[in-house]
């Protein structure tokens, strides 16, 4: 695949970004895809290696087939490689922003050199189908009379949605918040990725035939008994949303928030919407979570204004190089540096936070804990390492443990639906006939709703699959 020689005489390149003074100013989008030459000598670099781990489940959850789209643009045939790309994947605009890409941890060159810069390519493959006008609506041939209602429109639901409307069943989105897209719409800033890349996608969908019902919140303005009734198949794509607490002292001080509600405040004023945001501006910030969801309030409190910003995380610094833990083709556990963690921000590592301290107005003004290490199964506080640093506003971006139970699940409870024991939907896991399928007939969950949370790809992978079963299904 792509050149014979190309890894040796091409080095990886990234993406072209704006100066961190210039795009902490705004919320826009601060990347540029390839150009068309750069991408071509990068597609150059894929090896033919004999066995694309990339693409496995190892490295690719949604199945892309990457040799073969790198070598197309190697090749300069742009609309074959999005042919390509769109056969395993709804929505690379959504993975070709957001995914870790750990099909770039799994590629061949890595052992050996930079790996193959598969998620620019991946980008710049979609990003030119829609300036070129070559994406268009797909509409099934032939319509099977048979209603599915999708329940959320995160990745999960509207790539399960987008595949049963072509399979030629009649789907209905139904969305709790005012627009669809879900954590993509209102836990993504908009400097990682625009929302107008989810609109143009939901035009497409809904030319194709999805019917989208925002402001609805299944379980209250809609039962489970109603959507039994009125529909032939329900699948369950609401998501993990039920975020991880710090129960200790001083918890309940003003200015102490989950990281999703700054961050979907946040989202629905640079959309436009009138509403009141957690500010940031000459705060002393502190983000309790070293994931991306930590990250994302880091770069959003920069924008902000931030007096000063500390990201704390309980585990230890990973190592800047793979580590013996992770070989090949694992996906690494090895120190990352997002964008917004170049904007500006300390990072603090194997900390625990005992407490907070407040104000006579009951406000947040400092966060005390300790250092501690990882010894014979649980985390030991390291002798005189307590610390006491300013806090003006904490964020806690710690994960979420499952879906919220209130509501729509709750009713599929009372009808026989079943939780694993993590508290996620139970239904079997694979690609064999009964996948996705929870203990309600007919009804299916998909996404983090069953998995837990995780990584968009596999959302959109997820979806997919479900989509496979709730047709064959149907089509008894």
């Amino acid at each position: 695949m792509g050149k014979t020689t190309g890894f040796m005489e091409f080095q990886r390149e990234y993406l072209e970004a704006a100066p961190v003074d210039e795009r902490v100013k705004h919320y826009k989008e601060f990347e540029k895809s390839f150009s068309p030459e750069v991408a071509q000598k990068q597609g150059a670099r894929c090896m033919d290696c004999g066995i694309p781990f990339c693409h496995s489940e190892t490295g690719c959850p949604v199945d892309n087939l990457i040799p073969e789209f790198n070598d197309l643009v190697f090749r300069g045939r742009w609309q074959e490689a999005l042919e390509n790309l769109q056969s395993t994947n709804n929505f690379p605009e959504f993975t070709g922003r957001l995914c870790p890409a750990p099909c770039e941890s799994a590629c061949t060159l890595g052992l050996i050199d930079n790996p193959v810069s598969i998620k620019s390519i991946e980008r710049t493959i979609i990003d030119r189908g829609f300036e070129e006008g070559w994406i268009t609506p797909l509409p099934a041939q032939n319509k099977s009379g048979k209603k599915v209602a999708i329940i959320g429109s995160g990745p999960a639901g509207l790539a399960a949605a987008q595949q049963l409307c072509r399979f030629g069943h009649e789907v209905t989105v139904f969305e709790k918040n005012d627009r669809i897209g879900g954590l993509l719409r209102y836990g993504i800033p908009d400097f990682k990725m625009e929302k107008h890349i989810i609109d143009r996608r939901m035009k497409q969908m809904e030319e194709e035939g999805v019917v989208f019902k925002t402001s609805v919140e299944v379980g209250k303005d809609i039962s489970a008994s109603e959507l039994k009734k009125d529909f032939d198949s329900v699948v369950l794509a609401m998501g993990s949303e039920h975020p991880r607490d710090l129960p200790v002292e001083g918890r309940n001080l003003k200015n102490i928030h989950f990281a999703m509600d700054f961050l979907t405040l946040n989202n629905k004023k640079v959309a436009g919407d009138s509403v009141e945001i957690i500010d940031a501006k000459d705060k002393n910030v502190i983000v309790i979570g070293g994931g991306d969801t930590g990250s994302d309030c880091v770069g959003t409190s920069n924008r902000h204004g931030a007096k000063s910003i500390i990201q704390m995380e309980l585990f230890p610094e990973p190592p800047k190089t793979r580590d013996k833990s992770t070989p090949w083709p694992l996906y690494p556990k090895v120190l990352k540096t997002s964008s917004s963690h170049e904007e500006g921000v300390e990072r603090k590592w194997a900390v625990n936070t005992l407490g907070f301290k407040g104000n006579e107005k009951g406000e947040v003004v400092a966060i005390y804990g300790n250092q501690v290490e990882f010894k014979n199964g649980k985390f030991e506080p390291v002798p005189n390492s307590e610390f006491e640093w300013p806090a003006d506003l904490v964020f806690l971006a710690m994960g979420f443990v499952h879906p919220i139970r209130e509501g729509i699940l709750s009713q599929f409870m009372e009808m026989g639906m079943t939780l694993d024991e993590r508290g996620n939907v139970k239904a079997k896991f694979g690609t064999s006939k009964g996948s996705f399928a929870t203990t309600v007939e007919g009804v299916y969950a998909c996404g983090d709703v069953r998995r837990g949370q995780s990584l968009i790809v596999w959302a959109i992978s997820e979806g997919r699959k479900c989509a496979e079963q709730v047709h064959a299904y149907l089509s008894k």
